[in-house]
């Protein structure tokens, strides 16, 4: 015997109110979309409930590709068999086996089918005594079991479901909007975006290239991050924009200490502008709050000037140590960490000003026009599209409208 299927339980998602079935709609399109290698599964959604059916594809597998989908709480696999003692018999001890290293369990059952003749008071025993027969070392604890075991017999057969694995939790990938992500090949930009898809958000990103102070290869680390990304929701746009111009402008007009804090404002300034003409409502930052020089609040208030667009700082609360943990375990750290340096660390200035004014910042930049270097940023950046396989597709972006 094997398992058929696999449970999805929802959390929060489950306290949704009338926009619940939109939810379920979403978590159900997601699904889908990350089960595409796995041609055979289909899903079903039930009240309060929704399942893979594996048809045959490897369970382990299909597993792990789920548990990287927002929306989900947590997840069982389960097997459907039918009203005899003898399959429910084997079905338990399959759920049972599943738990490895499981010293004591428990078994729940209900009726959905009253006409089962067997009550849930005998169900229960004469299955937890058939677990205690076939294995060593194992008893039953009733009050807190390393793994519990649920059967449910209802009219079509006997659904068994075994212990409980960890979803990705949070709400599905684009039931709360878009986002346009300030990605850079740091550890901290793809955690931001990890987490603000954590809340439903579905994201673009921007990436700003400064050949030939920036390579090819510090490009392929931002495509590789985004690709990273897209395994926990959908495909990534990347906006690459050349930065090249005025950054080299920054550094010919502007006084030292202001240009980390004029640089940032440059590009929240062109990020706004394509989030405009891709319908998105916010942007998200990899900031931590006191880690830079450009992360004080002083340069926050003063960067933020420009744009009047939300920015979401997932990371502004946590410190480095939490935000490695969290990129090892979502797989971006080491590219994060490969050698070849973006943009941010191209003209770093000596002694780069920690409390930047906007009065000081908008002094400077008076004296200096950008407006047409950032016109043509815009109008030459290009998009690749990445997926969670890996393929892109890149095309050209068309800004004049906006422009």
């Amino acid at each position: 015997m094997k398992f058929d299927r696999i449970m999805i339980r929802y959390g929060e998602m489950a306290l949704k109110g009338k926009n619940k079935k939109l939810f379920e709609q979403k978590l159900k399109y997601n699904l889908t979309g990350k089960l595409k290698e796995f041609p055979e599964t289909t899903i079903e959604k039930t009240q309060g409930r929704m399942y893979v059916h594996l048809n045959g594809e490897p369970p382990r597998k299909v597993m792990e590709a789920c548990q990287k989908v927002f929306g989900i709480h947590s997840l069982s696999f389960a097997v459907n068999v039918d009203q005899t003692e003898e399959a429910m018999k084997e079905a338990v001890l399959l759920a049972f086996r599943d738990a490895e290293g499981a010293q004591t369990f428990k078994i729940s059952s209900k009726r959905t089918d009253k006409s089962f003749p067997l009550p849930s008071q005998e169900i229960n025993p004469m299955l937890g005594g058939h677990i205690l027969r076939n294995t060593d070392g194992v008893t039953v604890d009733v009050h807190r079991p390393d793994v519990e075991i649920k059967v449910e017999v209802r009219h079509e057969g006997v659904l068994v479901t075994a212990r409980d694995y960890p979803g990705a939790g949070g709400l599905p990938a684009g039931t709360t909007g878009k986002s346009l992500l300030m990605l850079s090949g740091g550890i901290d930009s793809p955690v931001a975006g990890y987490l603000t898809m954590k809340r439903g958000v579905e994201l673009e990103a921007v990436h700003f290239h400064s050949p030939p102070y920036t390579s090819e290869r510090a490009k392929q680390k931002v495509i590789d991050l985004a690709q990273e990304l897209a395994k926990f929701g959908s495909k990534v746009k990347i906006h690459v924009v050349p930065f090249t111009a005025v950054q080299q402008k920054i550094h010919r007009e502007m006084p030292s200490g202001y240009s980390m804090t004029i640089t940032r404002r440059m590009m929240m300034r062109i990020s706004e502008k394509i989030a405009e003409q891709q319908g998105i409502l916010s942007m998200t930052t990899g900031e931590s709050l006191g880690q830079v020089a450009s992360q004080t609040m002083e340069s926050m208030n003063t960067i933020n000037e420009v744009t009047n667009y939300p920015v979401i700082r997932p990371l502004a609360a946590m410190d480095k140590l939490e935000i490695i943990d969290i990129s090892r375990k979502i797989g971006t750290y080491d590219i994060s960490i490969r050698p070849f340096e973006d943009c941010c660390t191209v003209f770093v200035p000596k002694a780069p000003k920690t409390k930047p004014t906007r009065a000081n910042a908008n002094y400077y930049e008076s004296n200096t026009d950008f407006s047409e270097d950032l016109e043509k940023a815009v109008r030459e950046s290009y998009t690749i599209e990445v997926d969670a396989q890996g393929s892109t597709d890149q095309q050209e972006d068309a800004f004049d409208d906006l422009l």
